[in-house]
């Protein structure tokens, strides 16, 4: 069976930047032998968290929405890539509030101590982060990069690898970084043989 991977793309552009990032990192994945599902997070129908509480007791949301299906989807894949630029030093809002939605894992796994991730799943699922900063500075991704982190340990996914590239206002096209497109592909293709490979020692 052919390891699923999701792909979280945080751009409202899907032809961005950000967008050929991901592109090649899901031709990567692809190529692996992995089946890829693309959610466009930034065009679903959500609210965001609203502190019910109810997934204190519960292994899902009293909110239903586009977000709904994904808390069964995210038990059963088997890696994780994450397409997002900065926005404020950070992860965009439509984005932030699809993370903050799967509180459902967080207090399954910290509250319940029931973690709702496939046990058999555990130990090969990792997650690629891709990203972008307009400013060239060096700490332009590390808020951003502290949230995805948190999100794939509440999701029992292991942070695996990223590629980011900064300085986005003036390189304007990240074509013109042939060597960084490069690198989406080559670090997703690499992700997904791994996680194969460790599926297939089962």
């Amino acid at each position: 069976m052919a390891p699923k991977i999701i792909a979280l793309m945080g751009s409202p552009r899907p032809k961005g930047n950000t967008g050929k990032l991901l592109a090649e990192a899901v031709r990567g994945a692809q190529d692996a032998g992995c089946e890829v599902e693309v959610v466009d997070v930034p065009h679903l129908k959500f609210k965001p968290c609203m502190e019910i509480l109810y997934c204190q007791d519960h292994e899902t949301c009293a909110i239903e929405d586009d977000v709904t299906p994904y808390f069964d989807t995210f038990r059963t894949i088997d890696g994780m890539i994450v397409a997002t630029p900065v926005m404020t030093m950070g992860v965009p809002g439509a984005l932030k509030s699809f993370m903050d939605r799967f509180q459902v894992y967080f207090m399954a796994k910290y509250f319940r101590k029931e973690p709702l991730a496939d046990p058999a799943r555990k130990k090969h699922r990792r997650a690629l982060l891709l990203s972008i900063g307009g400013q060239n500075i060096d700490h332009d991704f590390d808020g951003l990069r502290t949230t995805v982190q948190c999100f794939c340990d509440i999701l029992d996914i292991k942070y695996w690898g990223e590629v980011l590239q900064n300085n986005m206002d003036e390189i304007i096209d990240i074509t013109t970084k042939p060597e960084v497109m490069r690198d989406a592909y080559t670090k997703s293709y690499e992700m997904c043989t791994l996680i194969r490979s460790d599926m297939e020692k089962k």
